[in-house]
């Protein structure tokens, strides 16, 4: 990638400065203005500077994939999880909030007693007559409201919805992750059954010469060498149908478990053989500094560091006194029907000011705690925008590189169809002997299995882009996607360092 980009700047809040946390550090990351140019290959374009296709399994024209990738949206386990962890993460940011509101509890106690003669009834003056045993009907209201005069709920809050959508975020990855993974699991399933076609083709080829070179014997043109050559040829080339097959089983069975499936339940369904899809013609990758907007690790990353500075802000708070306004409403009476007169009511009410006088140092640890882990969050996301940019320019090369493999073992391919061919012609002729023919067919078929393996790793390394470019995991997000869904607050209500970044 080019370094001559404009500064990536982004103000992130690092330490506390009065009860706000205000103070800042900026993080500045050099962007790049493009993407590193690749060898350009004749039959495609490596790349292109317009939007990402956001739908890039579509891109392959395979209706088989993008069945499983719907499929892998709705039924994946482990999506499902990071969706209960969304769920209970908002549930979370709910309790946090209710710190901030007014509590008010109701009581009730009904109770039969008896007071000793010999307690405290012998310091005072009891009624004359009073008996000792009485019912006491006490009901009542207390309430209590914490005032938020220097932040710390407030902040609470907002790291609780920074943690939801950093829960979010995370969900977005799996996602990402599920999406990519299946697509690469049925591209390398293909590939599998591409190899094992030209296995099989080349095993009828090896019996072929078997055949022919027990004609040959039969005339007295060839060996019994020749022969066993033909027959360890045959073995050897059936012998690479076995780990084939296990493969293709095995791919099957992954992708069963992406879609939440029992082992061999799509076995009828993938079985049949097809081709590795082709990849696109034009593989738009857009530019280094929108990469951020779609990536979930690194708006996790971001919310985490939200939610680090929110931390730091709740333990400066901390310092600062603690105002609670508390009342309390109860009717008592020692017979029930006097709970209704209002002599029976009894009442309070005032502040409540707690001040922090000697902690032992527990708050001073705690905002030296929370500042370090904001710092650490800082670093965290530094590096989650740098790995981004680094796994898209890798993947970038290696999508180039594997092209460029392709075109040289498709002409290695036609070159050992052609040594083949000759050598079995002269073969027949008697020109020379079957080793030539047997090493024109180990050639022919290493080169052929080499090619099956460039096709396919062209497309899972396609796929591998687009997982580094970050687009699709949005299709998870259709109608229901959330059984319990919670308020995280209004739209724009927690800015993102992202869109200050790259605005």
């Amino acid at each position: 990638m080019r370094r001559l980009g404009p500064l990536l700047i982004v103000a992130v809040a690092l330490g506390g400065c009065g009860f706000d946390a205000t103070g800042v550090s900026p993080v500045v990351i050099d962007t790049p203005v493009r993407w590193g140019g690749e060898p350009k290959v004749p039959s495609r374009t490596v790349q292109g500077e317009g939007e990402v296709d956001l739908r890039w399994w579509r891109s392959f024209h395979d209706p088989e994939l993008s069945s499983l990738v719907d499929r892998v949206a709705a039924q994946n386990l482990d999506l499902r999880t990071a969706t209960e962890r969304v769920i209970q993460s908002a549930a979370q940011r709910g309790v946090t909030a209710a710190q901030g509101l007014p509590h008010v509890d109701g009581s009730s106690t009904d109770m039969y007693n008896r007071a000793s003669p010999n307690g405290i009834l012998k310091l005072v003056q009891g009624a004359p007559g009073a008996p000792l045993e009485f019912p006491l009907y006490n009901e009542g209201l207390t309430s209590s409201w914490e005032l938020d005069l220097f932040g710390r709920v407030r902040r609470a809050v907002e790291a609780a919805d920074a943690e939801v959508l950093a829960s979010a975020e995370a969900r977005n990855g799996v996602a990402l992750a599920a999406l990519a993974e299946v697509a690469q699991d049925y591209l390398q399933l293909r590939g599998a059954q591409t190899r094992t076609a030209i296995a099989r083709a080349n095993v009828a080829v090896a019996a072929r010469n078997v055949a022919l070179v027990e004609d040959r014997l039969g005339n007295g043109y060839a060996t019994t060498l020749e022969l066993a050559q033909a027959r360890a040829q045959l073995a050897t080339v059936t012998g690479t149908l076995p780990p084939l097959l296990t493969q293709e089983a095995q791919l099957i069975n992954a992708i069963g478990l992406l879609l939440g499936e029992t082992p061999r339940a799509l076995e009828g369904e993938l079985k049949p053989p097809r081709l590795v899809p082709r990849v696109p013609r034009t593989v738009p990758v857009g530019l280094p500094g929108t990469l951020v907007r779609r990536r979930p690790d690194v708006r996790e990353a971001e919310a985490h560091l939200h939610a680090a500075t929110a931390q730091t802000g709740v333990a400066v708070a901390n310092f600062y006194p603690s105002v609670t306004l508390t009342g309390a409403l109860n009717l008592q009476a020692i017979r029930f029907g006097d709970l209704a007169k209002l002599s029976s009511t009894a009442w309070n009410v005032g502040p409540s000011v707690t001040v922090p006088i000697f902690e032992g140092g527990r708050l001073k640890g705690q905002l030296e705690l929370r500042e370090s882990q904001q710092r650490e969050a800082a670093v965290q996301f530094q590096k989650t925008v740098l790995q981004a940019w680094q796994q898209v320019d890798d993947a970038l090369t290696a999508y180039a590189q594997a092209q460029r493999r392709r075109a040289d073992l498709a002409r290695a391919v036609g070159q050992n169809e052609a040594a083949l061919a000759a050598s079995r012609q002269r073969y027949r002729e008697g020109l020379v002997d079957f080793l030539n023919v047997n090493q024109a067919e180990v050639q022919l078929l290493s080169s052929q299995t080499d090619f099956a393996d460039a096709e396919t790793q062209i497309a899972t390394d396609l796929v591998q882009l687009y997982r580094a470019l970050g687009g699709g995991w949005d299709v998870v997000d259709g109608p229901g996607a959330f059984d319990h869904p919670a308020p995280v607050g209004p739209p724009g209500a927690i800015p993102t360092l992202i869109d200050e970044a790259i605005r």
